[in-house]
């Protein structure tokens, strides 16, 4: 099921917004302000956003620059800033259309439907953004503080493995599981111990938790929360 990211702070349209895209079989997902936003972004992945520019606590177009750094995710902007200028801004953005309000919701429903088809299928995830750590799983590449930081082909499988499965408990054997290939290349135990502790020293610092582990049952991701 595709899902969608509705940055709206106005609650009623948000609702009705999320009410709509479910009635197209999608999975709507609201956020009211930015650090919602940033917070739902950090934790889950979507393969599309709809976005208000004017929000409470920030910018869209702010929101829009950040989000897209680091995850390449198509957006929507819905906004009553109707203004040439801001048009061009939210395109110049990289948006995939950009609708003004009001509006009509079957036009919109249509709109979402064409992004998403353009867009192809469902994602998994590519990028992975929490706080300081930025992870580019297509390039393999990753950066904390916007320093590069180095980790082995099997410390990104682990990452991958981690990060898609957010505040959830893998057992030990999971983890196992899901790191042997079709080419019969595994990690055992103590490989695994290995990789987690070297994640650690390079991800974590004395007051930021990445990985926590459940004694006696294995480790669940946390991202920057204690």
């Amino acid at each position: 099921m595709r899902q969608i990211l509705v940055v709206e702070d106005d609650v009623m349209l948000n609702s009705g917004l999320c009410y709509n895209l479910e009635l197209d079989e999608y999975k709507a997902v609201p956020a009211h302000d930015v650090a919602a936003a940033l917070e739902k972004i950090k934790n889950e992945t979507f393969d599309l956003m709809i976005l208000d520019v004017n929000l409470p606590d920030g910018d869209g177009f702010e929101l829009c620059k950040k989000i897209r750094a680091a995850r390449d995710i198509p957006v929507i902007f819905l906004t009553a800033r109707d203004l040439e200028a801001d048009v061009m801004k939210g395109f110049d953005l990289g948006a995939d259309d950009y609708i003004t309000k009001p509006f009509n919701i079957n036009i919109f429903r249509k709109k979402v439907a064409a992004v998403l088809k353009r867009s192809g299928e469902p994602s998994s995830q590519k990028f992975y953004l929490c706080g300081d750590l930025v992870i580019d799983f297509n390039k393999m590449t990753a950066t904390i503080k916007d320093e590069p930081v180095v980790f082995t082909p099997t410390e990104y499988k682990v990452l991958k493995i981690f990060t898609s499965n957010p505040g959830v408990l893998l057992t030990r054997q999971l983890l196992l599981e899901k790191l042997y290939d079709v080419d019969a290349n595994f990690v055992d135990e103590h490989a695994l111990t290995v990789n987690i502790n070297r994640l650690r020293n390079k991800i974590e610092t004395g007051n930021r938790k990445f990985i926590k582990t459940v004694y006696g049952m294995g480790y669940l991701w946390a991202g920057d929360k204690e």
